[in-house]
C-alpha cells in the first residue's frame, strides 16, 4: 500500500465513544462515592438506617451525626465489609463538620411516640430539633437533597422550607417529607388481604403522614385489586392508624423504628438511582405542591438528577378517595401554618 492508499483511509471519529465514556466515568464515580449524611444516626431509626446505607453500593461516605454515642455507632458499622467509609460525629460543636460537602441529608432525628401521643404531640420538642439541623444544613450543604423523616412530617417540612428561604437557598425539588412507610404498609396490607407478593404491589399514599391526612389510592393499585365497601374502609383505617397500631403493640417502648428505617432506606435508594441519572424513579413524597389547596401536598413524584423532576398529581380518584382527600385539606393546612408559624417566631 503505497503513501497515497494510506492516507485515504479515514479513521472513524471516536469523539462520541470519548464523551459517552468520560460521562460514564463521571456517573460511576458519583455512584460509587455520594456522601450521606443521616442526622439522629444513633436513635431507633438512626441505628437501623445507617445500617441499610452503610450495605449499598450506592453510597460513597456515610456520615453520622446524632448529640450522643455516635462515635460507638460508626465504629461498629465501619466493621462492615462494605466499601462505604463511616464518620461518626457527635454533639452541636461537630454539626457543620459532619454536614460538609454532602450530596444527601435524611433526618430521622427527634423524639419517638409513646402510647397516647399524636404525632402532633411531638410538635414542640421536633420541631426545635429540626430547625436546627435546617440550619446547619442551609449553611453546610444547600444543594443536597433533604429527606426529613422526623415527625410530624406535615409540619416538619414547612419548617425546614421556611428555614432554608432565610438563608435565600431554598429550592422545593430538594426537600421531602418521608411518606414512603406510608406506601410501604399499604403494599404489604394488600397483598396479604389478597394474597399477592407485596414486592409486586404498589399503592400510591397522597396526602400528609398523620392519621386522616393519610390517603392511600386503591383504585390506583398495581395490580388491580377490588374490595367491598366495608373491607376498604377498614383497610384504609388501617393504613392511616398502623402507627398507632405499633407504638400500641410495643407498650411504650418506641413506635415503629425497623420499618421506618427500610422505608427511609428505599426512599435515600431512589433519590441516589435518580441523581445517577436512573430514568423512571417515582415515589410518593410530602413537598412544596400547587395540586391542591395547601401548599405541601405527598403524590406520585418522578426524581430526576437534581430532585424532583415532576409531580404526576393526584390521578383519577374514586369518589371514596375524593372524600377522603376533602377531609385531610383542613388538618394538613392547620398543620402546615402551624410550622410555618413556628419559624417565624423565632428568636
Amino acid at each position: 500500500m503505497n503513501r497515497q492508499e494510506v492516507e485515504s483511509i479515514k479513521c472513524p471519529d471516536l469523539r462520541p465513544f470519548c464523551e459517552w465514556f468520560v460521562a460514564y466515568k463521571n456517573k460511576c464515580h458519583f455512584q460509587n462515592n455520594a456522601k450521606v449524611a443521616v442526622l439522629g444516626a444513633s436513635g431507633g431509626i438512626g441505628q437501623p438506617l445507617s445500617l441499610l446505607l452503610k450495605n449499598s453500593p450506592l453510597v460513597g461516605e456515610l456520615s453520622l451525626f446524632d448529640i450522643a454515642h455516635t462515635p460507638g455507632v460508626a465504629a461498629d458499622l465501619s466493621h462492615i465489609e462494605t466499601r462505604a467509609h463511616v464518620t461518626g460525629y457527635m454533639g452541636p460543636d461537630q454539626l457543620d463538620a459532619a454536614l460538609k460537602g454532602c450530596n444527601v441529608v435524611v433526618i430521622p432525628a427527634g423524639v419517638p411516640r409513646k402510647p397516647g401521643m399524636t404525632r402532633d404531640d411531638l410538635f414542640n420538642t421536633n420541631a426545635t430539633i429540626v430547625a436546627t439541623l435546617a440550619d446547619a444544613v442551609a449553611r453546610n450543604c444547600p444543594e443536597a437533597m433533604i429527606c426529613i423523616i422526623a415527625n410530624p412530617v406535615n409540619s416538619t417540612i414547612p419548617i425546614t422550607s421556611e428555614v432554608m428561604k432565610k438563608y435565600g437557598v431554598y429550592n422545593p425539588n430538594r426537600v421531602f417529607g418521608v411518606t414512603t412507610l406510608d406506601i410501604v404498609r399499604a403494599n404489604a396490607f394488600v397483598a396479604e388481604l389478597k394474597g399477592l407478593d407485596p414486592a409486586r404491589v404498589n399503592v400510591p399514599v397522597i396526602g400528609g403522614h398523620a392519621g386522616k391526612t393519610i390517603i392511600p389510592l386503591i383504585s390506583q393499585a398495581t395490580p388491580k385489586v377490588e374490595f367491598p365497601a366495608d373491607q376498604l374502609s377498614a383497610l384504609t383505617a388501617r393504613i392511616q392508624d398502623a402507627g398507632t397500631e405499633v407504638v400500641k403493640a410495643k407498650a411504650g417502648a418506641g413506635s415503629a423504628t425497623l420499618s421506618m428505617a427500610y422505608a427511609g432506606a428505599r426512599f435515600t435508594f431512589s433519590v441516589l438511582d435518580a441523581m445517577n441519572g436512573k430514568d423512571g424513579v417515582v415515589e410518593c413524597a410530602y413537598v412544596r405542591s400547587e395540586e391542591t389547596e395547601c401548599k405541601y401536598f405527598s403524590t406520585p413524584l418522578l426524581l430526576g438528577k437534581h430532585g424532583i423532576e415532576k409531580n404526576l398529581g393526584l390521578g383519577k380518584l374514586s369518589a371514596f378517595e375524593e372524600n377522603l382527600v376533602a377531609e385531610a385539606i383542613g388538618e394538613l393546612k392547620g398543620s402546615i401554618k402551624k410550622g410555618e408559624d413556628f419559624v417565624a417566631n423565632m428568636k
